[in-house]
């Protein structure tokens, strides 16, 4: 008798959460109706579709109104995908980012844009730049530092070179882990990566799966490609590599590094609108003349801004000469960075505003 009665109790609580997703699918529906018109203004009007500071401040006002069971660091995941949904019923976005696909630039992509876009990978990053100049792709992903391994130098060069701008920012954690199409690790026979990584998650390797075969390939990426076929394979990758292969994480982080975190640009054509939680990067040359980097820098100091990195490359315009990366908090938009930025700009021979975005939040 108590075991129908638990039956019919949790029959009834199935009952109430179908109409729940019920309820939340015809919502979901009104919510993408809704977004169609606000297409259709924006586009009468020539406004841009893809709104950072709009789409931050409602996953902020969600935070702060979230009192229930349903987990506060969920909201944005969750939500980032429902307006990608939405924002798809009003135009297509396309988004190169360095592949291929599976890597840590693709899950970068996807944490900042959704599913719901095009994710485009090219093969250079110079070649992320074209796409976005050539009408190609409306936005592009590139790596610009990481923790353990310094500034991506041939990024900073092509933000000297080209006419575009940092629209945004994700700073993505460089973890690896177990995948596989399994959903049990006793019955892995075989584990797939590339050479490195496997070196990085040797211990555990060692320690979990003492008599599994190791395989080096060329890819994380084509580990997961292949353990996608293999229930008895898996594959040591990227948390993206699980989402575009359907694998299971058996196992998170088993890799030997600790604190290793990538940022990632967002390059597009214009500068977003500022949210109250800005950055602004900015490229500027020094004359060569003693305390002449501290000369320039000083209006920062004069204003109370303050400088969050800066880092030299070689102007490739002259023997010993260099031009600065400089990231500041803040938007080119607020007053005294207005105000410090064009008496700065009056001590240089070259200055350049980079971008003016959003900082990223770390997941």
């Amino acid at each position: 008798m108590e075991r129908e009665d638990y039956k019919k109790e949790l029959q009834k609580l199935r009952e109430k959460i179908d109409e729940i997703d019920e309820k939340i699918l015809e919502l979901l529906n009104e919510r993408a109706r809704l977004a169609k018109e606000v297409g259709k203004i924006k586009k009468r009007h020539g406004l841009e579709i893809y709104v950072p500071s709009r789409e931050l401040s409602i996953f902020e006002r969600l935070e702060k109104l979230n009192k229930g069971d349903f987990p506060t660091e969920a909201i944005r995941p969750v939500f980032r995908e429902i307006i990608a949904a939405c924002r798809s019923t009003e135009e297509n976005l396309k988004v190169a980012y360095l592949g291929p696909k599976a890597t840590f630039t693709h899950q970068a992509s996807i944490e900042h844009f959704g599913q719901s876009v095009e994710h485009i990978p090219v093969q250079t990053t110079e070649e992320v730049f074209n796409e976005i100049l050539k009408g190609k792709a409306d936005f592009g992903v590139v790596p610009v530092e990481n923790t353990l391994e310094g500034a991506v130098n041939h990024t900073l060069d092509l933000l000297m070179d080209y006419d575009l701008k940092i629209t945004g920012e994700v700073i993505v954690e460089v973890s690896l882990h177990l995948l596989s199409l399994s959903t049990k690790i006793s019955d892995i026979e075989r584990v797939y990566s590339h050479s490195h990584a496997l070196a990085e998650c040797r211990d555990w390797i060692t320690k979990n799966l003492p008599n599994v075969q190791t395989i080096a390939v060329d890819s994380t990426a084509k580990a997961a490609e292949i353990a996608k076929d293999d229930i008895e394979s898996a594959a040591i990758a990227s948390e993206a590599a699980a989402d575009v292969y359907g694998l299971h994480i058996l196992e998170r982080k088993i890799d030997q590094s600790i604190n290793n975190f990538t940022r990632f640009l967002i390059i597009g054509k214009s500068i977003p609108e500022p949210t109250g939680n800005d950055k602004t990067t900015i490229l500027f040359s020094v004359r060569n003349k003693v305390g002449a980097l501290y000369e320039t820098l000083e209006p920062l100091y004069k204003n109370d801004i303050n400088m969050t990195k800066i880092e030299s490359r070689p102007s490739k315009k002259g023997a010993w000469e260099y031009m600065f990366f400089t990231d500041i908090e803040g938007h080119i938009k607020d007053e005294k960075i207005k105000n410090a930025l064009e008496e700065l700009k009056k001590k240089t021979p070259f200055f350049k505003v980079l971008g003016s975005y959003p900082k990223a939040k770390v997941q």
